[in-house]
Order: C-alpha cells, then structure tokens, then sequence
C-alpha cells in the first residue's frame, strides 16, 4: 500500500528524511505547488488530491500545513489511515497566537514582503516558534516562494474543520506551534519540539511501524 506524504509549510522532505517507514508500503512524497492568483483553498487541494491514486487503497501522513492538507485531500479521496505529526485535528485545536491572527486578520494584511527570504523576520519568527536550539531549522525550509508562504499562513489562520475522530495525531510536547495543551493525541513525543520528526526521529519512525501494520 502506497502512503503519500505532504510535508510542512515551506518545508521539503529533509524534515522527514530519517523517517523509517514499514518495509512492505511505499513512500510517496506529494511537493507543494504553488497556489494560483485568487485560487480558492478548496480549488488548491483538488490540485493536490490530483497525485493521489484513489483506484487502489492508501494513506495519508502529512507534518504540521501538511497534516491540514491530508485532512482536507481525505474528504476528497478517502484514505485507509490518516495520520498527522505535529499539526492540529480541529480549528478549535489552534494556539492562541493562530485565533488572534483569524481574529485580526493580521496575515492577509502583511505585505508579500515580510515573507521574502531577502528579510530576516519571517524567518527569525519560524526560529523562535519552530526549534531555537536547532543551529540547522533553515535548512529545512526550501520552498521559499513569498506569494506561496503568505497565502499558506492565512489559510491556517483561516482553517475551520470538525474532528475527525479517526484521524491519528502525534505531537511533541514541547510544540510551540500547536501547543500539546489544546489536543488530545494519540501519541505524544517526549521532548520533541515542532521539529520532533527530525530531532526524535527514531522515536517517531518506531511510532509509525506500530501504526501502518
């Protein structure tokens, strides 16, 4: 069985690299596009459900964006499992600092600037909030298109979605992004900051041999 594999806002696949996936499925990595002029959230995830073959049974792993995408592309495509590392269930899972930017609507009022790579403050605030400590947390961040970075930020500000409750969460519980205190997961990372699927990898591979059985 093939399991498709979106990964976080901005970020490819090394934040995931170290994963150990089961021997008997296959891994395939879903890239982000990038979103089209006034393409509405809906209309984006049926481009990305477009690479997921729904002839033959799958699952769905996204990481942080990525597990709000998989969520959304499994109302399309319905998937065997879903599961999520380091993202949220529900909109009423979100950090207060999320709400306020929904409340505020501070996101789609910041200029397309702000998430340039050619300023550092996108950036410095992805440092503080994602891992501090972590000297490499720029590497992993290599879609940086600004136009892609800013609609991305305001459709999470956005998001309004009912639980799914067969839906398989794992966080850190040191996340800053989406703080342990407002879920309930499945299975929680000792230690592990928002980047828990790179620094605790082998807990988090050990995790995932356990649920795609």
């Amino acid at each position: 069985m093939k399991i498709y594999v979106v990964s976080g806002l901005g970020a490819d696949f090394k934040v995931l690299e170290k994963l150990k996936f089961p021997e008997q499925h296959e891994v395939v990595f879903i890239d982000w596009v990038i979103p089209q002029k006034d393409e509405s959230f809906a209309e984006y995830v049926k481009r990305m459900a477009e690479k997921i073959n729904d002839s033959e049974p799958f699952c769905l792993l996204g990481y942080s964006f990525g597990g709000i995408m998989v969520q959304e592309i499994n109302r399309l495509k319905p998937a065997v499992k879903v599961v999520i590392l380091g993202s949220i269930k529900s909109d009423k899972e979100k950090s207060r600092l999320i709400k306020a930017g929904e409340i505020t609507r501070i996101p789609k009022l910041m200029p397309v600037s702000f998430f340039s790579d050619r300023t550092t403050t996108f950036y410095s605030v992805v440092r503080k909030m994602f891992d501090p400590k972590n000297p490499r947390i720029t590497q992993y961040f290599r879609v940086r298109d600004p136009y892609y970075l800013k609609w991305s930020v305001e459709r999470i500000s956005e998001w309004k979605f009912e639980e799914n409750p067969n839906v398989i969460q794992i966080l850190g519980d040191r996340d800053i992004v989406f703080p342990i205190k407002n879920s309930k997961p499945n299975y929680i990372v000792k230690g592990g900051t928002h980047l828990f699927p790179a620094t605790k990898y082998k807990e988090v591979s050990k995790l995932l041999n356990e649920i795609f059985v």
